[in-house]
């Protein structure tokens, strides 16, 4: 006796949609994601795709019309909720355009909860197209079956953030990688204080000294070890977050 397919099976497309989904909603998909469906996966009436909304989390819908522009899916099934972030923020400084753009993917496919960009006077750059950062992290939550995406800020300077800092963040620790002097390594950094916290990681050539010395005064900030060896702004950021999650999210469970 053959066995009955799996349904949705797991090679079914998955986009990120919004406004939030819900049971038995009719819903039109257009514009990139209907390219993307009827062009690329081709897929034709009773086909399944995996839709998100970052909201109530991650539902099965049958598709019941595909045309060249748009494509009608039905919501079937909720599959799994929304997950639950641990609350890590990223402040990354901008790097050039192909290594941030690596930030952005990895930093979401570890499962951060906040990106904020910061302009530091060694930045390359001092601008981010926040349309293509946004795309690049729902690809990336795409790719990893994520039903949650971070969310980005617009970029601020090191200044305004430090400055700001009790006050928007509430005092979080924030913890950042001083390869110039002593600090303790960030595996017991990172045990020492639970979430919320955040990670702030320097450009192509670190943090000018003038900058390192305000970080340092901030009341929030935890100067951490990242290892003997000086890390690229994209390797730390990883690094960082790898740590944090292995110690104070959610791989240690």
């Amino acid at each position: 006796m053959t066995a009955t397919p799996a349904w949705p099976p797991k090679s079914a497309p998955r986009l990120f949609t919004s406004p939030a989904l819900s049971a038995g909603e009719t819903r039109v998909i257009d514009g990139p994601q209907a390219h993307y469906l009827s062009r690329v996966m081709r897929v034709k009436a009773g086909d399944a795709v995996i839709l998100c909304d970052d909201e109530t989390g991650e539902w099965a819908a049958r598709v019941t019309d595909a045309g060249k522009r748009s494509v009608t899916v039905e919501m079937a099934e909720l599959l799994r909720e929304r997950e639950s972030v641990p609350q890590l923020t990223l402040c990354a400084a901008l790097l050039k355009k192909p290594r941030f753009d690596l930030v952005l993917e990895k930093a979401t496919e570890l499962g951060v909860a906040r990106i904020q960009p910061v302009i530091t006077r060694r930045c390359v750059a001092d601008a981010l197209n926040m349309d293509r950062a946004r795309t690049i992290v729902t690809e990336a939550a795409e790719q990893c079956a994520r039903t949650a995406l971070p969310h980005i800020a617009e970029p601020v300077t090191l200044d305004a953030m430090l400055r700001e800092w009790a006050s928007i963040w509430h005092g979080q620790p924030l913890f950042f990688a001083d390869e110039t002097r002593d600090a303790p390594p960030a595996t017991s950094a990172f045990a020492a204080e639970a979430a919320p916290a955040a990670i702030l990681i320097g450009p192509e050539g670190g943090f000018d000294d003038a900058e390192r010395a305000a970080i340092r005064g901030a009341e929030a900030a935890r100067p951490v070890s990242l290892g003997p060896r000086i890390l690229r702004g994209e390797t730390a950021a990883i690094a960082a977050i790898s740590l944090w999650m292995g110690i104070a999210g959610d791989w240690k469970y």
